[in-house]
């Protein structure tokens, strides 16, 4: 038997990566409780649609469109509440290869409190975390020491450092099949692992694990359950 793990690909410019990454905290004691292992892995989003030949859904009107009613579904359901902002879409390079680097050289505590940082900044604060000076804003939230910050910008910029986000951006395209964000590799603890794409396919991802859950389930009037969706 191996290790049930959920390895999850996110980028802080997709909203649904944001989705993801806070629903996956709320639940993971649950999760390791269960047995399942978590790990967020930064990308490039933007790697991964050239490397998979997919293209945004602002590129195309109709999907365009209809993303300004998902969206809203999504962070009612999320429990999130943000305008897009007026600069979006970021080229996230810079941030991507800042988490990339704090992945490497820090904590994994202080890694996945700079993630939460840079999507709350950019998502609830309207800050565009594509600029040097305004990652810093961001990463000061975890990181006090201004030496400390100065050396994560410094290997952000290190050329081993975008080697390695453009090499795991690469294999999340060309080994596991990735077209988007955010992007699940799952391991069933039996030898196996599948993909999983968006932020609304948890319940399948449960299902595969094989942890309880409850599905999504309609309630009757008087209260009773009447059957799952």
């Amino acid at each position: 038997m191996g290790q049930k793990k959920i390895e999850c690909y996110l980028d802080c410019v997709s909203p649904y990566s944001f989705y993801a990454f806070s629903y996956i905290q709320q639940n993971r004691k649950t999760l390791e409780a269960l047995g399942v292992e978590i790990e967020f892995i930064p990308v490039f989003l933007g790697g991964i649609n050239v490397g998979s030949g997919n293209k945004p859904p602002w590129t195309l009107p109709a999907k365009a469109a209809y993303s300004k009613y998902d969206g809203k579904r999504a962070q009612r359901y999320f429990g999130h509440d943000f305008e897009i902002p007026s600069f979006f879409p970021i080229l996230s390079l810079l941030p991507q290869r800042a988490l990339t680097y704090i992945k490497k050289t820090h904590p994994t505590p202080l890694y996945e409190s700079s993630f939460y940082a840079c999507f709350d900044t950019m998502w609830n604060g309207h800050v565009d975390i594509s600029v040097p000076e305004n990652l810093a804003v961001a990463l000061g939230k975890v990181f006090k020491d201004e030496t400390a910050l100065k050396e994560i910008l410094a290997g952000a910029n290190a050329p081993e450092t975008k080697q390695a986000l453009t090499d795991t951006t690469g294999r999340a395209v060309k080994e596991l099949g990735a077209f988007g964000c955010p992007w699940f590799w799952v391991h069933d603890g039996k030898g196996n692992a599948e993909p999983f794409f968006g932020s609304d396919r948890f319940h399948f991802m449960w299902d595969y694990l094989g942890v309880p859950h409850r599905d999504l389930e309609l309630v009757g009037i008087s209260g009773g359950r009447e059957g799952k969706l």
